[in-house]
């Protein structure tokens, strides 16, 4: 998998691609059909397909003072884009520059002359340029002029409602896992750096590795069942606390993760939580010894959750 961007340039073996068009974050059964398609044409055709995707995300760039709400990082899309099936991950960075490109050159300048693309494929409600001056129509129309074939594809639904990266956003801040996972069809997932605590988990007998939450959407605060993907490619099961550690001074915002069963030195390395099921809010307990009589519980009720055996 190659990720590339219009100021690299696009390798000669990969223009005349199929391009998956669209921003993907959480990578949601919506975008999955939306790069499968696209994928599927590029089998057909004999082309490579490359999934292009936005960085920062234009929501962002026009609201740089919204709380976070990222479901995917850029690395997290592009494992995703392999393993659907893609050649490359495209970035657009959207800046100054890229605001103020009008339709009209967006798929005359960008995907025709610097991509090269044979075609697009995007959701159905994409919109593009200068004010959101171009849409599916557009791109058909456009596109032909340029000998660029465009489709759109159907949305998704789930019950009565599309998909959306906004119901995924609200499932998590309600705690509801099995919806967001549902809609994305895996986990909502966590990556990052493990960083150096106070190792007061540690002292309680819970050894933790924690993250920061970052730019990431924040999920409901409180204790969850989680799996654990390390560096190494291997999994494991665990509990983590998501939140401000309110029993503890100062607060600290951190999802802090005790691997089961596990006895290793995660400390610098760089690790994927993924959320499986919501316990339990947090809370502040009067006593270390009332909030370790707690930890033991959360224990069994994420080994139950995982379908573990009883430790």
């Amino acid at each position: 998998m190659q990720r590339l961007t219009l100021a690299g340039g696009i390798p000669d073996n990969l223009r005349g691609s199929i391009v998956a068009l669209g921003n993907f974050d959480g990578f949601h059964l919506g975008h999955q059909a939306v790069v499968g398609r696209a994928v599927q044409r590029a089998f057909h055709e004999r082309r490579p397909a490359i999934a292009a995707t936005f960085d920062p995300h234009p929501v962002r760039f026009f609201k740089p003072d919204l709380p976070p709400f990222r479901l995917t990082t850029l690395d997290q899309r592009e494992a995703l884009f392999a393993h659907a099936g893609a050649d490359a991950m495209l970035v657009f960075e959207f800046n100054e520059a890229l605001r103020s490109t009008t339709a009209e050159d967006f798929v005359t300048e960008l995907l025709g002359k610097r991509i090269g693309a044979a075609g697009v494929v995007t959701g159905d409600d994409f919109t593009f340029g200068k004010m959101r001056g171009g849409n599916v129509e557009l791109l058909r129309t456009l596109g032909a002029d340029h000998g660029i074939s465009a489709e759109a594809v159907s949305p998704v639904l789930l019950g009565d409602e599309r998909i959306s990266s906004g119901r995924i956003r609200e499932a998590l801040e309600a705690g509801d896992t099995a919806t967001s996972t549902r809609l994305m069809s895996r986990d909502f997932a966590v990556e990052g750096v493990v960083q150096q605590g106070d190792r007061r988990g540690r002292e309680l007998g819970y050894p933790t590795a924690n993250l920061s939450l970052s730019d990431y959407q924040r999920p409901r605060y409180g204790i969850y069942a989680v799996r654990v993907k390390l560096d190494d490619g291997s999994e494991h099961p665990g509990v983590a606390s998501l939140g401000v550690r309110p029993t503890f001074d100062p607060p600290e915002e951190l999802l802090e993760t005790h691997l089961l069963d596990f006895d290793g030195d995660l400390y610098g390395r760089r690790i994927e939580v993924a959320l499986h099921a919501f316990i339990r809010d947090e809370k502040k307990f009067d006593s270390v010894d009332d909030l370790v009589a707690e930890m033991r519980q959360d224990e069994v009720e994420a080994r139950r959750l995982l379908a573990l055996p009883s430790h």
